[in-house]
């Protein structure tokens, strides 16, 4: 039996099955939204090679099942399902990334942060943030701060002290500073807010991506973001070099122009995407 006869058998089926046709088309609508996610998550990160691949099997897959007279439909649940178990082993930190922050507990209530930052405002935290950093790094004081867009888990929250302040360079010297009760950990801030300090993060798994001479406090800033899409800067006790971690990555020798770039692109972006 020819493709053209085994289709005319296939819809004359349909035709005279209500049920198999609904239960078809659902299939369909199911099975269209799956592949279309698959894919979008591939071009998202990069994986063009994987699109290719994918639509490369399912083309041939489905070349198979139109002509082989005792293979069915399931090939076209087998293979979405090995490219699903594929995506989940290559690209776990990425889908763990997504669901934290689909789970993460918002810092403010939306109704009291819809109004506007207005640009004095902002660049007034952007220089008091940049003020500390560089006073921190001439004296050798390890500081490390997260630049969140009230998507950082209430657990870490927890972990340290809420301050819910006015961002100010002595107010975050004074926190930074060595003995002190929070200087150990990790500030957040949200928006023009200093929301916590003391906080713990969650440490890089990435051993061998990271540089030998980075410590602890280097692993936690980049641990951070690995689960959670935000950035966090770093300042080293032992060197005083100031780092900028995103996304896993880290960048270090931050000088003033690098600081300018980041935090510009933390408030106009980021925080504007939220319509703060």
């Amino acid at each position: 039996m020819n493709i053209g006869e085994r289709l005319s058998e296939f819809f004359s089926k349909m035709s005279g099955n209500s049920e198999m046709l609904i239960a078809l088309v659902v299939a369909v609508l199911v099975f269209s939204v799956l592949y279309f996610y698959l894919i979008k998550f591939y071009v998202n990160h990069g994986a063009n090679i994987l699109v290719s691949l994918f639509v490369a099997v399912m083309i041939i897959a489905a070349g198979v099942i139109s002509m082989a007279q005792t293979m069915n439909s399931a090939m076209f649940l087998i293979v979405p399902a090995i490219f699903i178990v594929l995506t989940v082993v290559l690209y776990s930190v990425e889908i763990k990334r997504l669901i934290l922050a689909k789970k993460s507990i918002k810092l403010y209530d939306m109704k009291h942060s819809s109004r506007a930052i207005d640009g004095e405002k902002v660049e007034k935290c952007i220089n008091e943030i940049i003020k500390a950093l560089q006073n921190m790094s001439k004296n050798d004081v390890g500081a490390i701060i997260v630049l969140s867009s009230g998507n950082v888990p209430g657990q870490i929250i927890d972990s340290g002290v809420r301050i819910e302040s006015d961002i100010s360079s002595e107010l975050i010297e004074s926190v930074f500073f060595p003995k002190t009760p929070l200087h150990d950990g990790a500030m957040i801030i949200n928006s023009t807010k200093i929301v916590a300090a003391g906080c713990f993060l969650p440490l890089s798994q990435n051993v061998d991506g990271i540089p030998k001479d980075l410590g602890t406090r280097h692993r936690a800033g980049i641990g951070v973001t690995e689960t959670i899409d935000v950035m966090s800067l770093i300042v080293s006790e032992e060197t005083g070099i100031i780092s900028v971690a995103k996304a896993g990555k880290i960048s270090r020798y931050a000088d003033y122009e690098k600081l300018k770039q980041t935090l510009s692109q933390y408030y106009w972006q980021e925080l504007d995407n939220m319509s703060i």
